[in-house]
């Protein structure tokens, strides 16, 4: 297996979910005491010349991270993450780009609740309109994700192991 594509559940000293990091980055934390295993996946180790470790899965970190603000970034990739990589009026997967709901020429702003994905025929189809005037309805109204939401959802395949401290899925 290689370790820089198995993902590791990162938790804050007071059992927080904080990211996720790769098996390889997360090992190391934990050879050098900076981190504890809480979790690691039975299936796989990893194994050196003289030594066998388990493969971590949820690592806690001794050191408390304080982080003032734990919002998802605002980013293409974020949104196309957000959107499920679909066209919000069509459902297509290809030719993906931001569209603001509210154009930007009629002060519509660039943020979570007014970017969605849109494919490149439907963007130019709508224009310089909203969806109710040009009578493309939107699939789901654009929010912006809670921090534990974008991990639990967004970030992939997740281990079972990861729900409690990512919440449950509503």
């Amino acid at each position: 297996m290689n370790l820089q594509s198995k993902k590791v559940l990162v938790l804050n000293q007071d059992y927080r979910a904080l990211t996720t990091c790769n098996a390889e980055k997360a090992f190391i934390l934990v050879f050098l005491n900076k981190a504890e295993l809480v979790a690691e996946d039975g299936s796989k180790a990893i194994n050196t010349i003289a030594n066998r470790f388990p493969m971590p899965s949820i690592i806690r970190l001794f050191q408390y991270v304080n982080l003032p603000y734990r919002g998802v970034i605002l980013s293409r990739q974020n949104v196309f993450k957000r959107d499920s990589g679909r066209c919000q009026y069509c459902g297509s997967t290809r030719d993906l780009t931001l569209d603001h709901v509210l154009p930007r020429s009629r002060n519509g702003k660039t943020s979570w609740d007014n970017l969605i994905t849109a494919c490149k025929g439907c963007n130019s189809r709508k224009g310089d309109r909203t969806p109710q005037e040009a009578q493309m309805p939107l699939r789901y109204a654009p929010y912006k994700p809670s921090f534990l939401m974008f991990l639990r959802d967004f970030s992939g395949k997740i281990d079972k192991d990861w729900e409690p401290y990512l919440g449950a899925k509503s």
